[in-house]
């Protein structure tokens, strides 16, 4: 499988998992996108930062899939830490030990501003169905998350390129404007699914 990796300066020596942020979207791991674009978006804001082209085996590894839906929605939140008032809830203890125990994850990409969108449904703001709806309207595509070191020794780096700054320039254009589109999709289905589902106090005191 080939996919694509944006890195803020370049990996030196060997691919590790657990080198990256903890607050990422699943916790420590190394990033994929299975677009070259996206992961270019992601880093062309940074002077030194490069994209690489890895082939990835993932024969004899256990994973996890994540669609656009309440699971993975509370999951990024729980990973970014913004569940810790819920840490005590056997809700989210059970809801995380799904993606326990895995060697690479995929699911939905979830930029800045869709976790915004997800912020606000732990904040109470909106329900799990309006957040769903505002979330599958942006659609940035698929990423895989290598969360353990045995999924990150199956990588195989088959090229490192460097983004020239007219480059950067394109793709920082392309995202800001993909943005503005998302944020008028976003509103529509804000408004279109108000009052449907529930929110998170809800979804939390449930008895099952």
């Amino acid at each position: 499988m080939i996919f694509f990796h944006g890195a803020k300066t370049r990996i030196d020596g060997k691919v590790d998992s657990s080198r990256s942020r903890i607050n990422n979207d699943f916790g420590k791991g190394f990033y994929c996108c299975e677009s070259l674009e996206q992961s270019a978006m992601f880093v062309s804001n940074f002077p030194d930062s490069s994209l690489y082209v890895v082939d990835f085996n993932k024969e004899g590894l256990k994973s996890k899939s994540f669609g656009v839906n309440r699971e993975w929605m509370m999951t990024i939140a729980y990973y970014r830490g913004r569940l810790d008032e819920y840490k005590d809830s056997k809700k989210i203890a059970g809801l995380i030990s799904r993606s326990n125990n895995v060697d690479y994850i995929t699911a939905p990409i979830a930029d800045n501003r869709m976790f915004e969108i997800i912020d606000s449904f732990i904040e109470g703001e909106i329900t799990d169905v309006q957040c769903q709806h505002c979330l599958s309207a942006t659609n940035l595509g698929r990423q895989y998350v290598l969360v353990s070191q045995k999924a990150a020794d199956h990588v195989n780096i088959l090229e490192h390129c460097f983004l020239a700054e007219e480059e950067k320039d394109f793709y920082l254009t392309s995202r800001q404007k993909s943005a503005e589109m998302n944020r008028d999709k976003v509103k529509i289905a804000r408004k279109q699914y108000r009052d449907q589902g529930k929110y998170i106090e809800e979804i939390l005191n449930e008895k099952r």
